[in-house]
């Protein structure tokens, strides 16, 4: 069984994330395998009635491509498990983005994983945008990922973990501390 990062800590996958063959062709819903699967939005947009009926939300997953819109997905929260984000190629930045919109404009608050070309390199900037599950490449230590998250110890400016900037968190604590002198 494979393994992925999760909450910071190693777990065990038992997720299968289906993909459309090589012609772009994609598999019948009978065809699935067994078990709890992530499944493409545009294989969700066109099989949710048939993929709801064979499974129940705990075992259906959605994941989104680097195109795709994440508000396609919203009104569907309710039904699925876990939005995975796809990210095709270390160089491609726009599922950082998604998992923000995700999380902030949209106010998902269930895993949030991501997918595909995953390295070290990426997991605090992931974890800055919401993610909280990384399938790490498959040819990657996860122990030596692992140690991503504790390289960075301040962040200048907001995101998702942290939305105030460097300079707001300084100005607050230095009024706090200013305020606690003057009592």
């Amino acid at each position: 069984m494979a393994s992925i990062i999760k909450n910071r800590t190693i777990v065990n996958d038992d997720w299968t994330v289906v993909r459309a063959a090589e012609d772009g062709a994609l598999p019948a819903v009978d065809a699935l395998p067994a078990g709890k699967i992530i499944v493409p939005l545009v294989l969700w947009q066109t099989e949710r009635d048939a993929l709801t009926a064979s499974r129940s939300a705990a075992e259906i997953a959605v994941w989104l491509a680097a195109d795709s819109e994440p508000a396609d997905i919203v009104a569907d929260f309710d039904k699925i498990a876990l939005i995975g984000v796809d990210f095709p190629v270390f160089r491609d930045g726009r599922g950082y983005s998604i998992g923000r919109l995700l999380r902030e404009r949209y106010g998902y608050k269930g895993e949030l994983r991501a997918i595909g070309d995953v390295l070290r390199d990426q997991l605090t900037f992931m974890f800055r945008c919401g993610f909280d599950a990384y399938a790490v490449r498959a040819d990657k230590d996860l122990h030596d990922a692992l140690k991503a998250f504790d390289e960075f110890t301040v962040q200048y400016q907001g995101a998702v973990d942290n939305p105030s900037p460097l300079f707001r968190r300084r100005e607050a604590a230095s009024a706090a501390l200013a305020q606690k002198v003057s009592a």
